[in-house]
C-alpha cells in the first residue's frame, strides 16, 4: 500500500455512476414496492376511471378575408393565406373556436340539460358552456392550413351534434368578426365624404396651378417647348451659315472685280458663263462633295477597296468629275466659281452679273432674321423656365389627387359590399372547408392511456426519488469507502465486509467482546489462540483483512522509515458495537503469527472489552503486572493479552501522567508491536489525550451507522495530537452485483 499523503489527498467526485448504482441497489425494494403501488393505482385507475367518447373534425383555412383598412383609408389586401408566417392566423382561428362565447352559443342551441345529463346534471348554460370549452380540444399543426376540432363527452349521443352545431356556429362567428357585417356601414359612408371633399379640393387647386402656368398638359408644354426651342436653334444655324456664306462671297467677288482682266483667249475674247452653267456647275461640285464623304464613310467602317461598293462609288466620282471637268471646259469661268451644296444658283455669282448693293442688302437681312430668330429663342426658354418651377407643385398635386381618387374608389366599393351584404345577410364563408366532418364517437382511451402510463412510471420515479432523498440528504452515515475520501479526506487502509455472523462471542455477551476468544474447542484453560467451533467460520473469513491491514501498517511504517520498537498503534471507534475490540485482537493476533517478535495486546476499555475473557472466564494481570512479570500475560507464542483496568481510578484522571511514566518501560521491552484496544472517542474520552503517545491511530468506521459529522469531529479531535489517522471501515455491504458494475469501492478497500 502506497503511503497516504494527509496534505494532498485527491477528492473523488461528488456523484458517479457507481453512486447512482449503488443506491438504486441499495433501496431496490423501496423502489419496488413504489414500482408496484404505481403498477396497482394504474390499474385501479384503469377500472374506475370512465372513458369519455370524442369525436373530431378538419378545417381548411385556405384564406382570411378582413375590413382591414389603412390609416391612409386605402384598403388592405383583403385576403390572407396561412403559411409558415401565417401563425397568427391560425392561432386566431384557434382562439375563436376555445371561445366561451362561442361554446354558450352552442350550449344554447342545443340545450343546457342534454348536455349536462350525463355529466353531473342540471340546466346551467354557463356549466354546460364550461364542459363544452373544457373539453374542446382545438390543435392547429405548424407549416399547415387545417385545423384539427375535437370533442370529447361521456355521452356517445352528444358528441357529434356538439361538434356539428360547434363548426357550424365557429362559420358564422368568423364572418362576424373579419367582416364586421352591419357595423361599419356609416363609419365607411363618412370617411367617403371626407375622402370626396379632399378630392375636389385638390381638383380645384390643380386646375388653378394649370391655368397659371398657361398649359393644359404638363407632358405636352414641355414637350412643345422642347421641339420649339430644337426647331429655333436649327433655324438659326442654318441662317448663321448662310449669312457666313454670303459674306465669304461678297467679299469673294468685291475681290474679283477689282482685279485686272484675263489675257484674251487665242480664239477670241472669253465669255461670262450664263446662270444655267453656273447652277449646274454647283450641283456637280456638290455631288462630288456627297460622293467623297460616301466613300470615305464606307472605308471608315471596315469595307475594303476592293468591295463593290467601294467601286459603285468611285465610278460615280470618276463620272462627276469628268462633267465637271466638261463645263470647265465650255466656261472657262465657271472654275473661279465656289461650289454651293444644294440651292438655287445664286445670279450674284456671276462675275459679269454681281451687283454689290444687292449683295450687301441680303447680308444685312439675314443678320436681322439671326436677331429675332435669337429673340424668340429667348422668349420660349422663359416660357419653358416658368413650367419647369410650376412642375413640382403640379406633379406633387396630381399624387395627391391619385391617391385620393384611389381611397375614394376603395371605400366607395366597400361601402357598396357592405350595404350588398346586409341586404342579402351573412352565409357560410367561401374561404374555410369542412375536409371532415365530424366523426361518429369513438371511445377515447389516448388520455386514459397516457394517465396509466404517468401513474405507472410515476411509482418508479417516486421510488427512485426516495432512494435518492434518503441517500443524499436524510442518511448521515458513511456507507463505502468513497464516503471515507470525500467526508474525511483520511487514509483508508481497509475496508471489512459485514460476514454472515460477526457476533464472535456467545449470546448474552457485549457487543465489544466480539474478539476471538482464547480458549481451546472444548472451552478448558489454553494459552492457544482459539475460538469456538460454532464461531470458526466467521473468524476464518475476517483472517485474510487481518493479514491485510497487518501488512498494510507494515508498509507504512517501512514508508515513513519508522524503525524503532516497540511499535505503538491504537484501534479506536466511536461507539458501541463498531467492531474496534474484534479488530483489535485479530490485528495482534495477525502480527504474533509471523513470528518476528513479541506482540501485545492492551484492553484500555476499563473492564468493557474482551481481552479480559480469557482462560475459563478469569481476568488477565494487568499492564503494571505484565512489565514486572512478562509470561503473566502470556496467552500464546509471541502473544501477550493485559488489561488496563486500574482499580484505584487512576486511569481515568491520571492515564496521560502514567503513560508518560509506562512509556520508558514499554520502549525498553522486548515487544515488537503493543495493539491498544481504545475505549470511544468522544469530548471525555481519554483517547484523544493518549493519541500523542501511538504512532498509528486506527479510526474504526461502522458502515451504514457512523454518521459523518460524529466522524468528521471525531478525526479532527485525533489529529490534533499530531500522530497520523488511518481509517478501517467495518461492516461494509455490497449491494452491486458484479456482472452489472464492478464497483470502484473494492479496489478502495483491497
Amino acid at each position: 500500500m502506497a503511503t497516504p499523503d494527509y496534505d494532498n489527498m485527491a477528492s473523488a467526485p461528488s456523484f458517479q455512476l457507481g453512486d447512482i448504482y449503488y443506491t438504486v441497489f441499495r433501496h431496490k425494494w423501496k423502489i419496488v414496492l413504489c414500482m408496484l403501488a404505481g403498477l396497482a393505482a394504474a390499474y385501479a385507475y384503469y377500472k374506475l376511471a370512465p372513458t369519455p367518447y370524442y369525436s373530431q373534425a378538419k378545417l381548411l383555412i385556405r384564406y382570411v378575408v378582413t375590413e382591414e383598412r389603412s390609416s391612409m383609408g386605402i384598403k388592405a389586401d383583403p385576403t390572407k393565406s396561412p403559411d409558415q408566417f401565417g401563425e397568427t392566423i391560425m392561432n386566431t382561428e384557434r382562439e375563436i373556436l376555445m371561445s366561451l362565447d362561442l361554446a354558450e352559443q352552442v350550449a344554447k342551441s342545443i340545450g343546457p340539460e342534454k348536455i349536462l345529463a350525463k355529466a353531473g346534471g342540471g340546466n346551467n348554460p354557463g356549466a354546460a358552456a364550461m364542459l363544452i370549452q373544457g373539453s374542446l380540444l382545438v390543435d392547429a399543426p405548424p407549416r399547415s392550413s387545417v385545423i384539427l376540432v375535437g370533442f370529447k363527452h361521456p355521452d356517445p349521443a352528444m358528441v357529434q351534434v356538439v361538434l356539428g352545431e360547434l363548426v357550424d356556429s365557429y362559420l358564422k362567428r368568423h364572418v362576424e368578426i373579419h367582416l364586421a357585417a352591419g357595423m361599419i356601414s356609416d363609419a365607411m359612408s363618412q370617411e367617403a365624404d371626407q375622402l370626396r371633399a379632399q378630392l375636389s379640393q385638390t381638383e380645384e387647386e390643380l386646375r388653378k396651378l394649370m391655368n397659371n402656368a398657361g398649359i393644359i398638359s404638363l407632358e405636352d408644354a414641355k414637350k412643345g417647348f422642347g421641339d420649339q426651342i430644337a426647331r429655333l436653334r436649327q433655324e438659326i444655324f442654318a441662317v448663321q451659315a448662310q449669312l457666313a456664306e454670303q459674306s465669304s462671297l461678297f467679299q469673294d467677288m468685291n475681290r474679283s472685280s477689282s482685279a485686272p482682266a484675263p489675257d484674251a483667249s487665242p480664239e477670241g475674247e472669253q465669255t461670262a458663263p450664263s446662270a444655267d452653267q453656273i447652277s449646274a456647275y454647283q450641283k456637280i461640285a456638290a455631288n462630288i462633295g456627297r460622293l467623297q464623304r460616301r466613300e470615305q464613310d464606307y472605308l471608315n467602317i471596315g469595307f475594303a477597296e476592293e468591295s463593290t461598293r467601294v467601286k459603285e462609288v468611285r465610278a460615280q466620282l470618276a463620272e462627276a468629275d469628268e462633267q465637271r471637268k466638261k463645263l470647265e471646259a465650255a466656261a472657262p469661268g465657271l472654275s473661279r466659281i465656289p461650289a454651293v451644296a444644294q440651292g438655287p444658283a445664286n445670279p450674284n455669282l456671276i462675275a459679269g452679273a454681281f451687283n454689290p448693293g444687292s449683295a450687301a442688302a441680303q447680308i444685312s437681312g439675314l443678320k436681322a432674321r439671326v436677331r429675332t430668330l435669337n429673340e424668340q429663342l429667348d422668349m420660349v426658354r422663359a416660357e419653358a423656365a416658368k413650367v419647369d418651377n410650376l412642375e413640382t407643385s403640379i406633379l406633387e398635386l396630381r399624387r395627391r389627387k391619385e391617391l385620393e381618387e384611389a381611397n375614394y374608389r376603395n371605400i366607395s366599393a366597400s361601402l357598396k359590399a357592405s350595404q350588398i351584404n346586409e341586404r342579402l345577410g351573412t352565409g357560410r364563408p367561401p374561404n374555410i372547408i369542412k375536409i371532415e366532418a365530424p366523426t361518429p364517437p369513438t371511445k377515447n382511451t389516448s388520455k386514459v392511456n397516457k394517465t396509466i402510463g404517468m401513474i405507472a412510471v410515476g411509482g418508479i420515479f417516486v421510488g427512485l426519488g426516495w432512494a435518492f432523498f434518503l441517500e443524499l440528504y436524510l442518511d448521515r452515515s458513511i456507507r463505502r469507502p468513497t464516503d471515507i475520501e470525500r467526508t474525511l479526506r483520511l487514509p483508508l487502509f481497509l475496508s471489512i465486509p459485514k460476514t454472515g455472523s460477526q457476533a464472535l462471542l456467545p449470546s448474552g455477551t457485549r457487543s465489544n467482546s466480539r474478539a476471538p476468544m482464547l480458549t481451546d474447542a472444548a472451552g478448558s484453560s489454553s494459552t492457544s489462540l482459539e475460538i469456538s467451533p460454532s464461531r470458526g467460520a466467521a473468524t476464518l473469513a475476517l483472517n485474510p483483512f487481518y493479514e491485510t491491514l497487518r501488512d498494510r501498517l507494515i508498509n507504512y511504517f517501512d514508508s515513513l522509515n519508522i524503525r524503532h520498537k516497540p511499535k505503538l498503534v491504537a484501534v479506536t471507534g466511536m461507539g458501541k458495537d463498531s467492531g474496534v475490540t474484534t479488530i483489535a485482537a485479530g490485528l495482534a493476533r495477525s502480527f504474533s503469527e509471523t513470528g518476528e517478535g513479541n506482540v501485545l495486546l492492551v484492553d484500555m476499555t476499563q473492564g468493557q472489552g474482551s481481552a479480559q475473557h480469557f482462560h475459563k472466564g478469569a481476568t488477565v494481570v494487568g499492564l503494571e503486572q505484565l512489565l514486572d512479570t512478562k509470561d503473566s500475560g502470556r496467552v500464546q507464542d509471541n502473544l501477550y493479552v493485559v488489561s488496563e483496568n486500574s482499580s484505584s481510578d487512576r486511569l481515568a484522571k491520571g492515564m496521560p501522567q502514567r503513560f508518560n511514566q509506562l512509556i520508558p518501560k514499554l520502549k525498553a521491552s522486548d515487544f515488537d508491536y503493543i495493539i491498544f484496544d481504545m475505549p470511544p472517542v468522544n469530548q471525555i474520552s481519554i483517547t484523544p489525550r493518549l493519541a500523542s503517545f501511538m504512532d498509528m491511530m486506527l479510526l474504526v468506521v461502522e458502515a451504514e451507522k457512523t454518521d459523518r459529522d460524529l466522524a468528521l469531529q471525531a478525526s479532527a479531535m485525533l489529529l490534533k495530537s499530531k500522530t497520523p489517522v488511518g481509517v478501517v471501515l467495518n461492516k461494509t455491504k455490497s449491494y452491486i452485483p458484479t456482472s452489472i458494475h464492478q464497483d470502484r469501492d473494492s479496489l478502495l478497500g483491497s
